[in-house]
C-alpha cells in the first residue's frame, strides 16, 4: 500500500526502525518512554518497533531505572555483537585494516607498511584481502556476519552500476582502477557483503562528525593533513560529507611541481612529503632510511628541541613557519568559500604537528580570510587520533545498515554474472 506521499507501509516501518535504532545507538541506553519524544513516534509505534528489533537480536535490555511513582523503566541498548564492520585505510605509509562490532569497538587489526610509498594496485588489493582474512580469523568472526567493508583511499571515487567503485588517484598513479571489482575477485567474502569505497578525507570527516570534534556542527570542514592534504565538506545540503581536492588549489602561479603534475598546488608546499623536501633543499638533514612519519618527528624535534640549552634548527623552524602560513592561507580559502562553523585538522602529520603548530595556522587563516566568516569559525585538531580514517570507513556500512532499518543486505539472486566479473574480463591480458 502506497500513501499520498509515495511512501509504502514498508518504507514507514523501515524509517521507524531507523529512528529507534539510531537513538539507541547514539544516546542509549534509553527506556521506551524516553524513545517516544526523541524519535517523534507514538508509544504504540515505539513498542512495536522495539519488539521487532529485540526479535531480530539487535536490541536487548540493559537494566532499569526508577520512575516517578510507577514501575521501574526497562532500559534498552544496541547489542554489540549483532553486526560487524571492517574499516580499511589505504594510507600514505601503510594499509590499516580493523574489525569492529556494531558499537565500533575494535576487535582486531592488522597493518601492512608500504615500502617507499609503493601503490601498485595488485599489492594494495593483496594487503586488503589478506588483512580482511586475518582480522576475521583473529576475532573468530565469519564473513557472513559482516555488514560490509568500508575502504578509504586517496583520489576521486566514481561509483557506477556497471563497474562499481572506480578510483582516479592521480597522485598515486591510479588511472580508473576498478578497485571494487578487483576485490570481488576474491572468494573470501560472500557476494552479499557490500564494499563501500570512498575518499579517505571523506571517511575521516565522517568519523569526526559522528564521534569526534564535529558532533553538533551543521557546517564543518575536516582536513586531512598527511603526505598530501585533502578535505571533507559537511553542510546541511551535504549531510554525509563531500571530499574536495583542497590540496590541489593553486597557491603560487608557476610554483613548485606537485606530485599530481601541476605547478603551485597547496600540497606541493604544505604536505608532509613536500615539507621534508623543502627542509632538505634548504640545507636541512632529514634522517636517512626512515619512513616519512619518523622523518617528520625528527624535523619537529630539530625545530622545537625539548632541552632549553639546545638551540632550534633555524632551517627546520623557518620551513615549518612557512608551512603554517601556507596551511593558514589554504584554510582561508575554505573559510571564504564555505563559511564553516568549525574546521578540524586530522591526519597523521596534522596530529604530529599538533597544538604547538596550531596557533600559527589559526593566525594566518584569520589574516588571509574575510573578517566576517573568520570571526565565526573555530580551528581545532580532530579528536579521534590516527584511527579516524579507519573508523570513518567502517561507518560507511554502518550508515547503510541504519538506512535499511537495521536489516542486512539481501543475498544476490541467481542470474547473469555480476558486473565486476565483466570488468575483470575486460582488463585481463589477451
Amino acid at each position: 500500500m502506497t500513501g499520498r506521499n509515495g511512501r509504502t507501509v514498508r518504507d514507514l516501518r523501515r524509517a521507524n526502525r531507523t529512528a529507534v535504532l539510531q537513538r539507541l545507538y547514539f544516546d542509549g541506553p534509553l527506556s521506551r518512554f524516553e524513545l517516544g519524544p526523541t524519535t517523534g513516534l507514538s508509544s504504540g509505534s515505539v513498542s512495536n518497533v522495539v519488539a521487532d528489533l529485540v526479535a531480530d537480536g539487535l536490541v536487548e535490555e540493559a537494566g532499569s531505572v526508577d520512575s516517578d511513582g510507577g514501575r521501574p523503566r526497562i532500559l534498552l541498548r544496541v547489542v554489540p555483537a549483532s553486526g560487524h564492520m571492517i574499516g580499511v585505510d589505504v594510507g600514505e605509509t601503510r594499509v590499516r585494516i580493523e574489525l569492529f562490532d556494531l558499537t565500533l569497538t575494535e576487535l582486531a587489526r592488522v597493518e601492512r607498511p608500504l615500502e617507499q610509498r609503493r601503490y601498485e594496485v595488485d599489492g594494495i588489493v593483496g594487503h586488503i584481502k589478506d588483512g580482511v582474512a586475518e582480522v576475521l580469523g583473529a576475532a573468530g568472526v565469519g564473513p557472513e556476519q559482516l555488514l560490509g567493508v568500508g575502504i578509504g583511499v586517496p583520489g576521486i571515487i566514481e561509483h557506477t552500476p556497471e563497474r562499481g567503485a572506480v578510483v582516479h588517484g592521480q597522485t598515486i598513479g591510479w588511472d580508473a582502477v576498478p578497485l571494487e571489482a578487483l576485490l570481488r575477485e576474491s572468494s573470501l567474502l560472500p557476494e552479499s557483503v557490500p564494499y563501500f569505497i570512498d575518499n579517505g578525507a571523506k571517511t575521516l570527516g565522517q568519523a569526526e562528525m559522528w564521534f569526534g570534534g564535529g558532533r553538533g556542527a551543521h557546517n564543518a570542514v575536516v582536513v586531512l593533513f598527511g603526505s598530501g592534504v585533502g578535505a571533507c565538506l559537511v553542510t546541511p545540503e551535504v549531510e554525509h560529507g563531500r571530499a574536495v581536492e583542497w590540496g590541489h588549489l593553486t597557491v603560487r602561479v608557476r610554483g613548485r611541481r606537485c606530485r599530481c603534475g601541476a605547478l603551485g598546488c597547496l600540497e606541493a608546499y604544505a604536505g608532509a612529503e613536500a615539507l621534508l623536501e623543502r627542509w632538505r633543499e634548504q640545507g636541512g638533514r632529514p634522517p636517512e632510511g626512515v619512513d616519512e612519519e619518523s622523518a617528520l618527528t625528527a624535523m619537529l624535534s630539530a625545530a622545537y628541541p625539548l632541552g632549553s640549552a639546545e638551540a632550534p634548527d633555524p632551517v627546520a623552524l623557518a620551513v615549518l613557519e612557512e608551512t603554517a602560513e601556507y596551511l593558514g592561507a589554504g584554510l582561508s580559502d575554505l573559510i571564504n568559500l564555505f563559511q564553516p562553523e568549525r574546521i578540524l585538522i586530522g591526519g597523521w602529520a596534522g596530529l604530529q604537528l599538533g597544538a604547538r603548530f596550531l596557533p600559527a595556522v589559526r593566525r594566518h587563516a584569520t589574516a588571509y580570510a574575510l573578517r566576517h566568516p573568520a570571526q565565526k569559525v573555530t580551528v581545532e585538531l580532530g579528536r579521534l587520533g590516527p584511527d579516524a580514517v579507519t573508523v570513518g570507513a567502517a561507518i560507511l556500512p554502518l550508515a547503510d545498515f541504519f538506512a535499511r532499518g537495521g536489516r542486512r543486505p539481501e543475498p544476490t539472486p541467481a542470474g547473469p554474472a555480476p558486473a565486476w566479473r565483466t570488468v575483470l574480463e575486460e582488463r585481463a591480458p589477451r
